[in-house]
């Protein structure tokens, strides 16, 4: 079984909702990359996002984009990504880790040989937010090929035309924008992600995970209360391209919205 799978089935079986935190590779520095992945599970982290920097991060705000930007001046690419992964596997075997990005490096890298290296690295899913739905089962069938599932978004514009080759094919978790925008943002409404998520959840296959907008404990709480779980990004990115210990600061970063979910 996927790594995904069977860590969100333990979780809703606990009755427990999952804690996913977002990561830029290789920002705040190179060497941080995999401490801070571990710092956050030692935190209460249940899945890793860990973005693959991109020189042209359209649907991310200026603190992905900046972060990005970062990474990519110390040559951080989607080879660096994938031995930090295996690093990272080297003493944490069981925590799933999502590869979150843009088409156009794996393209580069060749769809095979890029399936082949992540599933040997240790990579469990795979979130590319500039594939069309409609264009994505090629894709979808190389990774499946190797055991890794493609992650699928969904958004508050989402067509109820369009949600249902998402659900028919959704694996691992759904990703739900919490509204339009890019990451970053501040429209942050718990009342207006209620009735649409509840729909997309009911719907979904699979576990709904809430992202956007999440920045501390009573964020997270307020929107958990909605689907299976919650994403964090931004904040996260921000509090440790300030940090002088990034390590430390993984830690008290999450820790507080752990216990905000568990109370």
């Amino acid at each position: 079984m996927n790594r995904i799978d069977a860590k969100l089935s333990a979780l809703n079986a606990a009755g427990r909702k999952a804690l996913v935190p977002f990561i830029t590779a290789g920002d705040p520095s190179r060497e941080s990359t995999v401490p801070v992945m571990h710092a956050l599970v030692e935190a209460g982290a249940d899945l890793i996002e860990l973005g693959v920097p991109f020189s042209d991060p359209m649907a991310d705000g200026p603190v992905i984009q900046k972060s990005s930007e970062r990474a990519i001046a110390r040559r951080v690419g989607l080879s660096f990504v994938l031995e930090a992964v295996r690093t990272f596997r080297a003493t944490d075997a069981s925590t799933p880790v999502v590869l979150m990005g843009y088409l156009n490096p794996i393209e580069m890298r060749g769809v095979e040989r890029f399936a082949e290296e992540a599933a040997a690295a240790g990579v469990d899913g795979v979130l590319l937010v500039d594939l069309p739905p409609e264009e994505a089962d090629p894709v979808r069938t190389v990774l499946n090929a190797r055991g890794l599932h493609l992650i699928a978004l969904v958004a508050p514009t989402t067509t109820e035309a369009r949600l249902e080759p998402l659900r028919r094919h959704a694996q691992g978790y759904l990703y739900y924008v919490s509204f339009a925008g890019v990451t970053g943002a501040s429209k942050l409404d718990a009342g207006d992600v209620a009735a649409r998520a509840a729909v997309v959840r009911r719907l979904s296959p699979v576990p709904l995970l809430i992202g956007f907008g999440i920045k501390d404990a009573a964020s997270a709480r307020a929107l958990a209360a909605h689907g299976d779980g919650v994403i964090v990004g931004s904040a996260l990115v921000q509090a440790l391209a300030e940090s002088a210990d990034p390590v430390a600061t993984a830690r008290a970063f999450l820790a507080p919205i752990r216990a905000g979910l568990d109370a």
